[in-house]
C-alpha cells in the first residue's frame, strides 16, 4: 500500500532569457533601420510628384547649399570630381550618378555638374523628395 502523497508536478516556463532575446532583437532592428538610408548628409531635396526607383549601380553625388561636394558620403573638391567619377566608371558596370542637391543650391552648381557629366558621358538623375 502506497501511503505517500503523490506530488503534483507544476509546469513552469522560465522567461529570464526572454529579456535578453528581446533586447538583441530591438538592438538589431535599430541598427538595421539606420542602415536603410545610406546617405548621412542631410540636404533638403526638392519636391516632385512623380518618382522612379533605379536598380542599377549608383553613385551618390551630394552638393550642400554651402557648395560642399560629397561622393558616396566622402567630401571632395569640385576639381577632384572628374577623376573620382571616371574611376567609378571603369568598373565596367553601367553607372548612374544620383545627384542629391540641396533645394537652395545655386543653379550654376547644377549646370557645372551636368556639363561634367556630359563631358564624361555619364548618366545622371536628380534625387527628389516624394512630396
Amino acid at each position: 500500500m502506497n501511503l505517500r502523497a503523490k506530488k503534483k508536478e507544476n509546469a513552469e516556463v522560465f522567461t529570464s532569457a526572454m529579456n535578453d532575446i528581446m533586447f538583441f532583437l530591438m538592438l538589431f532592428f535599430i541598427i538595421a533601420s539606420t542602415l536603410l538610408n545610406p546617405s548621412i548628409i542631410n540636404v533638403a531635396l526638392p519636391k516632385a510628384t512623380d518618382h522612379e526607383v533605379l536598380h542599377k549601380k549608383e553613385m551618390d553625388l551630394t552638393i550642400t547649399k554651402d557648395a560642399h561636394y560629397f561622393i558616396n558620403n566622402k567630401e571632395t573638391s569640385f576639381d577632384n570630381l572628374e577623376t573620382s567619377i571616371t574611376g567609378e566608371m571603369k568598373t565596367g558596370e553601367e553607372l548612374v550618378i544620383k545627384l542629391r542637391l540641396d533645394k537652395d543650391c545655386n543653379i550654376q552648381q547644377l549646370v557645372d555638374i551636368l556639363a561634367l557629366g556630359k563631358k564624361l558621358n555619364a548618366k545622371m538623375v536628380i534625387a527628389t523628395d516624394k512630396n
